[in-house]
C-alpha cells in the first residue's frame, strides 16, 4: 500500500453531479496522504468546479468522447505517462474511465467489483472492491479501503472566488433579495427527472405568502430559462430569475441560500456540497443511491420509476408527476421551522 508521497489519479469524468459527490474521495485521500501528488481527469465543464481545489494538485482535461478519436489516443496516453502515476482511483466504474488509469500506466489501478462495475472496468482495473454501502459518497469512500484510508468523514471543500461571490452579492442587492431566501431549480438532464414548471411556480408562491420568502429561481441553457420564466411570471415579487451563472457563481449563490429546491441533479449536488440543505425530488433515481447525501436533507419520492438507464434516461416523467405541490409544501414547512428554530445555520 502507498507510503509518504505516492502520486495518485482520480479517473471521475463527467456529469457534475457525480464529479461532486467523488470529491470526499479527493478529500479523504488528502488527509490521509498530505505530501501525495493527486491529479484528477475531467471533462469539460466540470473542470471549473475542480479548478484550485487545495487538496488537487492538477487537472487532466480529457475531450468529450475520446475514445472514439484514435488520433487523440496519442496525446492522452503522452500527457498520462508522463505523470509517473503509481495508483489510479476508478470511482465512475466504466470503460473509459478504468481505460485512463490503465493508459496512465499505474501498477495498481483501484476499480469496484459486482453490481457497480460495469462495461470492461473489471477487465482494466486490476485491484477489485466489493462495496457495501448504496449511496454513491460512501461506496466511492469504501473504495478507498484498499489504500488503507479508513476515514470516512465527508467533505467536498468546493472553492469560491471572491469574484464569484460578488457578482452574486451584485444581483442579490440590485433586486432586493435579502436572507433567507430559497434557491429553486427545475431543471434535470433526463426529462424523465423534472417536474411540473406550474407545481414549482406554486411553490415558490407558498413560500412568500406562508413564510415569507423570496425564491431565486435557477437555470442553464434556453430551455431551462424559458422554464424560470415561466415560474415567475405570475408574481415577480416573490420569484426572481436567476442570471446567467458560471457553475463557481451558482456555488456562491448556493452558498447565500437558505435552501435549495430541485430535482436530481447537478445543481442540487453542488448546494448539498456547499452545506445548503435541500429538498429534493425524486422519480426515477433513488435518494439512497444518489440523492443529496446527509441527514439535513429531505427526499421526496413516490414510487421508483425502474429500469436500465436508458430506459430511465428516455422515460417519461410520470414518477415525478406523483408528487404533488403540498408535499413540496410539508417540505419547505420543515425546513422553515428548522431555520427559524436554528437547526440550519443557512
Amino acid at each position: 500500500m502507498p507510503k509518504g508521497s505516492p502520486r495518485i489519479l482520480i479517473t471521475r469524468l463527467s456529469h457534475i453531479g457525480d464529479c461532486v459527490l467523488t470529491l470526499p474521495v479527493l478529500c479523504a485521500i488528502r488527509r490521509k496522504f498530505p505530501d501525495a501528488y493527486i491529479a484528477w481527469a475531467v471533462e469539460k465543464p466540470t473542470d471549473q468546479l475542480l479548478k484550485g481545489h487545495p487538496d488537487l494538485n492538477r487537472l487532466i482535461i480529457i475531450p468529450k468522447n475520446w475514445m472514439g478519436k484514435p488520433l487523440q489516443w496519442a496525446s492522452i496516453l503522452f500527457r498520462l505517462r508522463r505523470e509517473r502515476f503509481d495508483i489510479a482511483i476508478d470511482p465512475q466504474g466504466l470503460t473509459k474511465s478504468a481505460m485512463l488509469g490503465w493508459l496512465s500506466g499505474a501498477r495498481n489501478r483501484f476499480g469496484l467489483q459486482g453490481k457497480w462495475a460495469r462495461e470492461l472496468s473489471p477487465r482494466l482495473n486490476n485491484k477489485l472492491v466489493e462495496t457495501q454501502s448504496p449511496h454513491v459518497v460512501d461506496r466511492s469512500l469504501e473504495l478507498l479501503s484498499a489504500v488503507d484510508v479508513s476515514d470516512r468523514a465527508v467533505e467536498y471543500r468546493l472553492p469560491l472566488d471572491s469574484a464569484s461571490q460578488q457578482r452574486v452579492r451584485s444581483f442579490l442587492d440590485v433586486r432586493q433579495i435579502v436572507r433567507p431566501f430559497v434557491v429553486v431549480n427545475p431543471g434535470a438532464s433526463w426529462p424523465s427527472k423534472r417536474w411540473d414548471v406550474d407545481r414549482f411556480a406554486a411553490v415558490v408562491r407558498y413560500l412568500e405568502s406562508q413564510h415569507g420568502l423570496q425564491s431565486v429561481v435557477t437555470w442553464a441553457g434556453d430551455e431551462e430559462r424559458g422554464m424560470a420564466q415561466g415560474i415567475v411570471h405570475c408574481d415577480d415579487e416573490c420569484g426572481f430569475v436567476a442570471p446567467r451563472t458560471s457553475l463557481r457563481e451558482y456555488a456562491a449563490l448556493c452558498d447565500y441560500a437558505s435552501f435549495f429546491i430541485g430535482c436530481d441533479t447537478g445543481p442540487m449536488h453542488i448546494a448539498a456540497a456547499m452545506g445548503t440543505p435541500c429538498i429534493g425530488l425524486y422519480g426515477t433515481t433513488l435518494p439512497t443511491e444518489s440523492g443529496a447525501h446527509g441527514p439535513q436533507n429531505i427526499a421526496i419520492q413516490k414510487w421508483h420509476q425502474d429500469g436500465t438507464s436508458r430506459e430511465r434516461r428516455k422515460a417519461e416523467n410520470v414518477a415525478m408527476m406523483e408528487i404533488m405541490p403540498e408535499d413540496v409544501f410539508a417540505a419547505c414547512d420543515q425546513m422553515v421551522a428548522r431555520l427559524r428554530s436554528g437547526q440550519l445555520d443557512h
